[in-house]
């Protein structure tokens, strides 16, 4: 085997793809004021880029309200471009997995609030879970914040257009509204807020 330094150089070195790193050199978790942090060798591996974490194999005091999950800098590294990371959780057996984001290389860690289960449609069953996978960064969905901001924004904004209908005129196939709609609007909007605190609360669904 030739030398490794020719001339005084270290030969390069060469990183590896994301699919040849062991599980411990990949991604880890943190459950706050819970855990310690724990590499991927805590999760199952499920397919080729997939993991799962059982959390009730952590014997954990109480149901964790947040994660930490974090790239391993090997990781971040070689994950192919158009990857991410992406980071699923799973409130009880017989609920669906929710997105909670991705990460990368230039995102290489993040702290998800992690969804309850609750009782509906129907009590909650079996463990929470905690999913890990390589995926298209194009096909996953918008990070649930960003959904979020999107329904209040469509509902406000059918509320402000309600409001208009009962003020509005029509002239020639247009809608007229008086010039101070947007005051009226807001004015009322506060009053409501002021007298029924879940007012707000009912533009997010």
């Amino acid at each position: 085997m030739p030398d490794a330094r020719i001339a005084g150089q270290r030969a390069p070195r060469i990183r590896k793809p994301a699919s040849q790193l062991t599980a411990a050199a990949m991604f880890g978790v943190v459950f706050p004021d819970h855990t310690f942090p724990l590499d991927a060798t805590a999760f199952a591996q499920v397919a080729p880029n997939s993991w799962l974490l059982d959390l009730s194999t952590l014997a954990l005091a109480a149901a964790p309200r947040s994660a930490v999950v974090f790239l391993l800098p090997a990781a971040a590294a070689a994950l192919p471009p158009g990857k991410a990371v992406a980071v699923y959780f799973q409130a009880a057996a017989n609920r669906p997995f929710a997105f909670l984001g991705a990460l990368g290389p230039t995102r290489p860690s993040a702290s998800f609030p992690l969804p309850e289960a609750g009782d509906e449609p129907e009590p909650a069953v079996g463990p929470a879970k905690l999913g890990v996978a390589v995926e298209d960064a194009a096909a996953l969905p918008p990070p649930p914040d960003e959904q979020r901001a999107e329904r209040v924004a469509l509902s406000v904004g059918e509320n402000l257009f309600n409001f208009m209908q009962s003020f509005c005129g029509a002239d020639g196939g247009k809608l007229v509204v008086p010039t101070d709609i947007l005051d009226r609007w807001f004015r009322k909007f506060q009053e409501r807020a002021k007298k029924d605190p879940m007012y707000l609360k009912s533009f997010d669904f």
